[in-house]
Parts: C-alpha cells; sequence; structure tokens
C-alpha cells in the first residue's frame, strides 16, 4: 500500500482531542512543538562531544568525518559517555513544556525515565538502522509508557526518518526475533500490514508512541549527512517501570557509565537520581 504522511496533531488542541487521536493510531506527530532555540542549543553542546567523528562546519546539518558507525561500534562508545554526562541532554526532557505535552497524553502527572537516549545515524551502515520493534518488548514496559522522540534539526527522507506502524498498538505484543540493526531485535509485521506513516521533520518536531507501537528507522542513505536525534519514555507516575530503565543507556556494557560518572560535572542536583524514590518498581 505504500507510506502516508503522519497524521499531524497541534498542542493547542483539546487535550481530550489529543488524546482520543493518540488511542486511535497509537501515536502523535507535532509540529515544532520544541522551540528551534532549545534544540539547536542542545545540539551546539552535542557536536562538542562528537567531535572529530561529527560536525557541522557551518552547514545546517550534521556530517560525517571518517568512517561510518553505528550503536556499539568503537567511536560510538568513545562519544557516548560524553553525550550521556551532559546536564543540558537530560534536563532537556523535563523543560515545563515537554513535561505539560507529557501531561496531556497520560492525562495525569507523567513519570519521566531516567534513561534518555541519543540516536547518531551515519551514513555507510544500511542495514543497521532500527528495525521494527516495540518498546513494550525492549523496555519491557506497560500500556501507560510512551517513547518522546524529537528532531534537533531538519530530517528529511534520504537521512533516515522515524515511521511507525499505525494503530499496530492495538494487537498487543508481538513475538520477536533477533536481527541485524541497533537493538538487534525485530518484532512480527503482519501480512496486511503495509502501510507505514512517515513524514520529514524539522528542527522540535515531536513524535510521540505508544508502548505498543511499532516503529523503526529508515535507512541513511546520503553521503556525509548524519541523522541526529533524542528520545526518552514517560509514563503515568505510579504505574510499574521496570528497574533497568533506570540505568543510563548503553550503561550495562560500557564500562564506567554510571549515575555517579554522569551527574559529577553537573551544576545542579535538582534532576540528580529523582528517581530513586519512585513507588513501583519490579
Amino acid at each position: 500500500m505504500g507510506d502516508q504522511p503522519y497524521v499531524v496533531s497541534y498542542a493547542d488542541e483539546d487535550p481530550e482531542t489529543l488524546r482520543e487521536r493518540f488511542a486511535h493510531w497509537g501515536y502523535l506527530y507535532i509540529k515544532e512543538y520544541v522551540s528551534q532555540e532549545h534544540c539547536e542549543n542542545l545540539l551546539q553542546v552535542m557536536l562538542r562531544e562528537t567531535a572529530p567523528y561529527v560536525s557541522r562546519d557551518g552547514s545546517e546539518i550534521p556530517h560525517l568525518s571518517g568512517e561510518p558507525f553505528f550503536e556499539t561500534d568503537p567511536a560510538w562508545d568513545e562519544i557516548y559517555p560524553k553525550i550521556q554526562s551532559l546536564e543540558a541532554f537530560h534536563s532537556f526532557f523535563h523543560q515545563r513544556s515537554v513535561l505539560d505535552l507529557m501531561q496531556v497524553v497520560t492525562g495525569s502527572t507523567p513519570f519521566v525515565y531516567p534513561m534518555k537516549m541519543a540516536r547518531i545515524s551515519t551514513p555507510g551502515k544500511i542495514g543497521y538502522e532500527t528495525p521494527p520493534h516495540q518498546d513494550a518488548h525492549s523496555h519491557n514496559a506497560g500500556p501507560t509508557m510512551a517513547g518522546f522522540w524529537v528532531a534537533l534539526h531538519a530530517v528529511t527522507a534520504d537521512m533516515g526518518r522515524v515511521k511507525v506502524l499505525p494503530q499496530s498498538h492495538l494487537k498487543g505484543v508481538r513475538p520477536v526475533f533477533t536481527t541485524q540493526g541497533v537493538g538487534g531485535v525485530q518484532c512480527e509485521i503482519y501480512d496486511q500490514e503495509t502501510c507505514w506513516h512517515v513524514s520529514d521533520f524539522e528542527a522540535g518536531d515531536v513524535l510521540i508512541f505508544n508502548s505498543c507501537t511499532v516503529h523503526k528507522a529508515e535507512p541513511n542513505t546520503t553521503e556525509t549527512a548524519v541523522r541526529i536525534s533524542v528520545d526518552t519514555r514517560f509514563c503515568d507516575h505510579g504505574a510499574p517501570v521496570f528497574s533497568s530503565n533506570l540505568e543510563p543507556h548503553h550503561g550495562w556494557r560500557i564500562e564506567g557509565l554510571d549515575w555517579d560518572s554522569i551527574y559529577r560535572g553537573w551544576q545542579k542536583a535538582q534532576l540528580q537520581y529523582y528517581w530513586r524514590d519512585y513507588p513501583n518498581l519490579f
């Protein structure tokens, strides 16, 4: 059937309308919700840590210098702890406007997962992009958990956009099998599921998706452009959260990547260990 564009939502719509649309499609796509200034500020800070592998050199879009890489490659393991240690990276998801949008989706006070994720999609790694999967499996998550993904710069079709399988959340958690690519796990796609939703992104565009919504990344087929985005997960405060989600992203495999090392250079203590007293872990 081919791809269709995302159904566009607007932040000033009635909250009940947004929740109904989220329940129907399994996602919300909100244009330029996060200010471009906030996105640009974070991107600049992150690019200081990705050098010399990824930089802009005056251009709008980040570019690759040297060999391509993906998550778990040596270049990734070198720069990712530096990104994880950025106070600006973690606090990005605790802006009042971001929390307000999460609250619209949950209908109650949201709990922002401490695990924050940066995505760096380089060209030259076709076949290693994130395969179709559900967060319900990868995060061992309940029905109120949702993903919150933000484009930090413009993302076109050849740069590796994120796409979702609309209404796939209605069919529950699916069987999985191991595969190549980020995460190493793919969920089953049924024969009749041939229409995906996807659109180009601008800086500040937000994609929110249900824990059972199947989503994946397109391959980056450019020569040198690098797609950089950030995401986290959230749920109703008090909903069950699996304990591994309280660890730093990739902390389980990169030696020394723990909260003590991440927090060491921070200026404020407000967001440090805010999750320690969460009431419903398993």
